[in-house]
């Protein structure tokens, strides 16, 4: 290795940590093969059944440590207001007064393994290093799955290589002393004390997202939780979508969805992050910087996600899922189990049906190539990513949002997502099923002040001669018994044909205060009667619950003070005066 900023920084690690040994990871098959087996004798890893899902893994984290931990962490930024209310704040200082004397002699008795990554295709100017160094084989297994480890990443280090410095030890997983802090402008990251999936592959969020939002805000792109998503109609015509959802939310179904519309076909380019830049026709083009998936495994069925499944016949990690008698894993939602059967749950105790606690954890996990998806197309490594036509917005709401609606322009579209509003997942610790505010589905991942993202949002639009029209989606409204008014899952091309449509300019709205709805001959309902009889539930808009609804977003953009964008402010006061007059 001929970069010495990387080699001196490793030393330096290793002085402090304390292994036993060092080895760097080549991403060979050999050295995969190696390090599995060392898990399997260890107990860090469960060989599944080999003929029903041949080179695969059970993986069962601590019962503290199953989801990422929000409230633990930090941007570390030099001016507290940098980092902005959304986010937990610590001063570099602090950080280096109270954290990293944690990974002092943390990984002594264990292999730190130093990781070089690579973050999008080979071949892509948008693409960009990492290393992680970390003491948890388990990490470096996931990493060799979700990033280009091996030769994709060490021949793009030259002797000056900017790289994301991400420093990770399972410390003794005690969650009093879990810390995982951002340092914006040395492009570092420290995670101790969890090794779950958020927390510990520093490549996903800390580095694609956190990291990330920061670069891009200052070099004038766009990190975002998105998926991505190609579409084809039955004329051929194909356009790109890009999504964002709350994690748990149907992101990973969507962006591998198999069409109940006949003659539409779709290609799956990512499933999670998006990294956006405007190419030289103004448009705005993404690539998606991870090679693997990281899903949720509970719900991921052959109903809801035949593609997915499809991908975990072989080549897993599956991470706090059960395991039937057979040596198959097993999820709820998965498929029906025999009469009396009994299995080993998560945590790894003998669990049936009807156990109040569930077999799997809600949050349980798979890690698996991309290229193992047969939705994943020849677009997943295009080295220039793909033309964007379409962004959309959602989350869970119950009650308010309608199943689709349309912003006015690029400036709408902004405010859409900044006052995003889901209800909460598993997938991070606290409760289940609270309204929060969720901005473009960044709250957790943005890296610096949001007000100033918005900001960047707005900018970007001024600088696309087509930008891409901005829609929101709920798939998840209920009627009063709590039962679906949409079924959801392929039939979601019904609403993606309409989104497609409108960005051609044809098909007709209706217009509302919060934005255009279809009409119902507009939206493709053929043999879903239960949903058309139950259409105008579906695209309602109650005037006086989305004014209520204003009035608390306005409590949440009042906490970023000056800093709002005035266009933030002038959306929101229009959208109240339109409700208003709706109600008069």
């Amino acid at each position: 290795m001929t970069n010495k900023e990387l080699t001196n920084w490793v030393n330096e690690v290793a002085d402090h940590a304390k292994p036993d040994a060092v080895r760097w990871f080549d991403g060979s098959k050999l050295a995969m093969l190696s390090l599995e087996d060392r898990m399997v004798a260890d107990g860090t890893l469960h060989r599944l059944d080999s003929e029903s899902h041949p080179h695969s893994f059970l993986h069962r984290s601590h019962p503290t440590d199953v989801a990422r931990t929000e409230h633990l962490t930090f941007i570390c930024s030099k001016h507290e207001q940098d980092a902005g209310p959304t986010n937990n704040w610590m001063s570099p200082e602090q950080a280096q007064a109270d954290v990293w004397p944690l990974f002092a002699g943390a990984m002594k008795g264990r292999t730190m393994y130093v990781v070089p990554y690579l973050m999008g295709p080979a071949d892509s100017p948008w693409s960009r290093l990492g290393v992680e160094i970390t003491d948890s084989p388990y990490v470096v297994a996931n990493l060799a799955i979700m990033t280009r480890t091996g030769d994709a990443a060490l021949r793009r280090f030259g002797p000056h290589t900017r790289f994301v410095r991400g420093v990770h030890s399972l410390g003794d997983l005690s969650p009093t002393r879990r810390f995982i802090c951002h340092f914006p402008q040395t492009r570092t990251i420290w995670s101790i004390g969890s090794g779950y999936g958020g927390n510990a592959l520093l490549s996903k969020k800390c580095h694609a997202l956190r990291i990330a939002s920061v670069e891009a805000h200052e070099e004038g792109w766009m990190a975002e939780h998105m998926m991505i998503l190609g579409i084809t109609n039955p004329q051929g015509v194909k356009h790109y979508v890009a999504a964002a959802f709350p994690s748990a939310c149907g992101k990973t179904n969507l962006a591998m969805l198999v069409p109940s519309l006949p003659g539409w076909k779709v290609e799956t380019v990512g499933d999670d992050i998006c990294w956006m830049h405007v190419g030289d026709d103004g448009r705005l083009w993404a690539v998606n910087p991870e090679a693997g998936f990281f899903g949720v495994a509970p719900g991921t069925s052959r109903k809801t996600n035949p593609n997915a499944l499809a991908a975990l016949g072989r080549d897993v990690i599956f991470t706090n899922v059960a395991l039937r008698k057979d040596g198959t894993p097993w999820w709820e939602g998965l498929g029906p189990l025999d009469d009396g059967e009994v299995l080993t749950d998560w945590r790894g105790n003998l669990w049936t049906p009807g156990t109040k606690e569930p077999a799997a954890h809600p949050n349980s996990r798979f890690t698996v190539s991309a290229r193992q998806c047969p939705t994943v197309g020849p677009s997943f490594d295009d080295p220039q990513g793909v033309p964007i036509s379409a962004i959309i917005f959602g989350g869970r709401r119950a009650r308010l949002t309608p199943l689709v609606y349309e912003a006015r322009d690029w400036a709408h579209g902004v405010y859409v997502g900044a006052t995003l509003v889901s209800e909460t997942t598993a997938a991070a610790t606290g409760a289940v099923g609270i309204p929060r505010n969720d901005p473009m589905a960044m709250l957790p991942f943005c890296g610096f002040n949001m007000a100033d993202y918005f900001g960047h949002w707005l900018s970007m639009g001024r600088r696309l001669v087509e930008p891409p029209k901005i829609f929101h989606v709920n798939w998840f409204r209920t009627d009063e018994d709590g039962r679906y008014l949409w079924p959801g899952f392929g039939e979601n091309i019904r609403v993606l044909k309409w989104i497609l449509e409108r960005v051609e300019g044809s098909q007709a709205v209706r217009p509302t205060p919060i934005g255009n709805v279809p009409v119902q001959s507009a939206l493709d309902l053929s043999g879903l009667d239960t949903a058309r009889e139950n259409f105008e539930r579906l695209v309602a808009v109650d005037p006086r619950a989305w004014l209520e609804e204003v009035e608390r977003n306005g409590a949440f953009l009042d906490r970023f003070g000056e800093r709002l964008p005035e266009a933030i402010r002038r959306e929101h006061r229009a959208l109240a005066d339109r409700l208003r007059t709706a109600i008069s």
